[in-house]
């Protein structure tokens, strides 16, 4: 703890009167209490308490219900948990929320569920809700080898039977789209016809009389996603979708996000330069529901020569310039765009030159003395950049930067060594909980070591969890449950190094608010930290197992402020 945490602790507890004797002094009461519960504090004893008080938006005792409720005054709001289990705010160090909350009310979520019937229900209730010429939809989260009842693939003759009315797209991470008949007319694809020049070629699957089964292969999913997403979106429209998203996100016992990118990161958010200016006015409003850490980069480019002439663009970059509801905390993920992988492929098509190129734009990250989480998937790809890594690390030194590689599907005991003499750290990313059937079909039994998370664990380096939404689901306790188990979502074993599940909590919380610039803030439930506390339906320290996926929040506090409330009919809204 810093010392400014460590003085928020005491603050108002004690005084010092003038022979040195230390008084208990008149402090303001807390505004609310929390007793008679199971606090799992997840600090570094991890230690285990009954109360709670919360004074303003920070945590000012912990402890016994008999002691913290002594704290109480006359207008103290006491809530009883009654034995109920409570753990601080979860932490998902690494989404792509910015692009995903422009279309959260649009989309069909099919995050965590796990029966084909359900899902096929889910788009058939959509269809009944929306306008005649709007799409039915869903971009990533989710893939077939989670449905546990049937795992094969949508035809366009089974879309055409759930809605042939409207357009309909299922997008199966980046590894396939389904399409009815309807949706296929609107990209101009077309029966006995040569695909539109937009779309790559063989990138649509068609039979043996070229009439297009509704299948589109993975190297046609991000052009014809474009083209979904290239209709106009109101400000209020997008903005409305961005409230929705975060009350979810609340619901789901999330406090903290870090996004990538938050002037656009892709897709439809690209095309909204001002989103950063509406969070930025809700974190300085106090409507902001959840805490928001960015990374960014600056725009070099993807080729040598554009590199050469942007290349000072990287030290005009300015973090930490927010408060902490919004801010800019890192440089990343992308920074050179072909020295990045694939993760749908077994080996990267990088070259010499790639890794040279982002090794200069690196120097430069180093030189201005900034952190930096990277893209690395694949094996030879961190290979790639840790030879670039050391170079720079014998000119700056990157030790006290926090540089961290994010997804590290393919890192090996080799490369945790390397980091750990550099300094790194690592983000490991929840994909598996639903690709990981993909995974193991593209990269065989090595994908069942993907991520290693017991290598990472007793490596002693710095690590913690980020989802890589939306490939993964938002919901931290699927991750949790994955990273307890080594399931995927549907109950498949795709990780075969799973970890405790202390670990695992500490990983989404104290560690996960290292990840954020924040763990003299956030990431335990200790005095002088934010009051950012979730209260569970039951114990994820004791239900079994197979169970922590299925764990609901029943109140979620941020800043001492109820943002989602079980009980509540109406949730508080950000505004």
């Amino acid at each position: 703890m810093s010392r400014t945490a460590a003085s928020l602790a005491v603050i108002g507890l004690l005084c010092c009167i003038s022979d040195g004797t230390l008084l208990r002094a008149q402090q303001a009461a807390p505004d609310l209490i929390l007793s008679n519960g199971k606090i799992i504090t997840v600090d570094e004893r991890f230690s285990i308490a009954q109360a709670v008080a919360i004074r303003g938006d920070r945590i000012i005792a912990v402890g016994t219900s008999q002691e913290v409720g002594r704290l109480a005054g006359p207008n103290t709001r006491r809530i009883d948990l009654r034995g109920k289990a409570v753990i601080p705010g979860l932490i998902d160090h690494h989404g792509h929320y910015m692009r995903e909350g422009s279309t959260w009310v649009e989309e069909v979520r099919l995050d965590g569920v796990e029966s084909r019937k359900q899902a096929v229900d889910m788009v058939r209730g959509k269809s009944r809700t929306i306008a005649p010429d709007a799409w039915v939809y869903t971009l990533m989260g989710w893939t077939l080898d989670q449905f546990a009842d049937d795992k094969k693939p949508f035809t366009r003759e089974e879309l055409d039977q759930i809605d042939s009315s409207h357009p309909v797209f299922l997008q199966e991470a980046y590894f396939r789209v389904y399409m009815n008949s309807r949706g296929l007319r609107e990209m101009g694809i077309l029966d006995g016809a040569p695909d539109p020049e937009w779309v790559p070629k063989g990138a649509v699957v068609r039979d043996a009389r070229g009439r297009a089964t509704g299948v589109i292969l993975e190297h046609g999913v991000r052009p014809v996603e474009g083209r979904l997403l290239a209709k106009p979106r109101t400000r209020e429209q997008i903005e409305a979708s961005h409230v929705a998203m975060i009350r979810d996100l609340n619901r789901a016992g999330l406090t903290t996000i870090g996004t990538t990118t938050c002037e656009g990161g892709g897709g439809v958010a690209s095309a909204v330069p001002w989103l950063q200016d509406t969070y930025r006015r809700w974190a300085e409003q106090g409507s902001l529901n959840v805490r928001v850490f960015c990374q960014d980069s600056a725009a070099v480019g993807n080729t040598p020569e554009l590199v050469d002439k942007n290349l000072p663009l990287v030290a005009q970059m300015k973090l930490f310039r927010g408060n902490q509801f919004f801010d800019t905390v890192a440089y990343g993920e992308g920074v050179y765009g072909p020295a990045s992988d694939d993760m749908l492929k077994v080996k990267p098509s990088q070259t010499a030159d790639d890794f040279r190129q982002w090794g200069r734009i690196a120097l430069e990250v180093a030189k201005a003395g900034m952190p930096m989480h990277v893209h690395t998937t694949l094996e030879a790809t961190a290979d790639g950049f840790l030879d670039q890594i050391e170079q720079i690390n014998r000119q700056y030194p990157i030790r006290t930067l926090r540089w961290a590689f994010f997804h590290s599907d393919q890192i090996t005991q080799a490369h945790l060594e390397r980091m750990k003499k550099l300094g790194m750290y690592i983000g490991v990313h929840m994909r598996p909980t639903v690709m990981g059937g993909i995974f193991n079909r593209i990269r065989g039994e090595r994908s069942l070591d993907n991520p290693p998370l017991r290598w990472v664990q007793e490596s002693g380096i710095m690590w913690g969890v980020g989802t890589d939404f939306n490939l993964s689901p938002y919901q931290p306790f699927i991750s949790l449950h994955y990273m307890v188990t080594g399931k995927m979502v549907g109950g498949t074993v795709v990780n075969r190094q799973p970890i405790s599940r202390e670990d695992a909590l500490i990983a989404y919380t104290r560690k996960n608010a290292f990840f954020v610039f924040q763990e003299d803030n956030l990431g335990s439930i200790q005095p002088g930290k934010l009051a950012d506390i979730v209260v569970m339906d039951r114990d994820y320290l004791t239900v079994p197992a197979d169970q922590i996926k299925d764990i609901k929040p029943v109140l979620t506090i941020v800043g001492g402020k109820t943002v989602f409330d079980a009980g509540s009919q109406t949730p508080p809204a950000t505004r």
